[in-house]
């Protein structure tokens, strides 16, 4: 099995020619790769909290399927575990649209008869990307007041399985 390539790879935001028709042959990405994200909301959404602590990115990046979906299962098990599921409420906000493509290149003795170079190059999807600007949030924690030191370190070590640096900003809920 093929292993993944470094998310440098595919870090930069570059918006290619991806198109996706309802005519098969008319398109270029021929089948979008399943998502690997299993849900985007834990906790209990409809209790009122006090307190939203969000990860928010300091720049423009891709981050891939399995980088979020890493970083959702380290918060949300410490949050669990700790709180219980009745006492936070934690959303992944980015969706990851962007298709990623791997033009493969063959390697070793015989390589130059099989490998096409750059003659067909498009490549062929092989994985999901969500594209987050600089600003924009990542995940979104609602906590209360007691609970805010416990989601701050949740945020934190989401942000360790992902790509590049994080804010955390933590805003009050106004009551009705």
């Amino acid at each position: 099995m093929a292993r993944l390539r470094k998310s440098v790879s595919y870090r930069r935001i570059e918006r290619p020619y991806t198109r996706i028709s309802k005519y098969k042959e008319q398109s270029f990405v021929r089948a979008n790769p399943n998502s690997r994200i299993v849900g985007f909301e834990t906790g209990t959404p409809q209790k009122t909290y006090k307190y939203t602590l969000k990860l928010v990115s300091k720049t423009d990046l891709q981050i891939r399927d399995n980088a979020l979906e890493s970083a959702k299962q380290t918060s949300n098990k410490l949050l669990e575990t700790t709180l219980g599921t009745t006492n936070y409420h934690m959303k992944l906000k980015p969706y990851p649209h962007h298709i990623l493509r791997e033009n493969p290149i063959a390697a070793g003795a015989g390589a130059d008869r099989f490998s096409t170079g750059m003659q067909k190059s498009f490549g062929k999807p092989h994985g999901n990307a969500a594209q987050v600007r600089k600003g924009s949030i990542v995940f979104q924690v609602s906590v209360n007041k007691e609970n805010i030191d416990t989601a701050k370190t949740a945020l934190t070590r989401a942000s360790k399985k992902l790509p590049n640096s994080y804010l955390i900003q933590i805003t009050e809920n106004k009551s009705k």
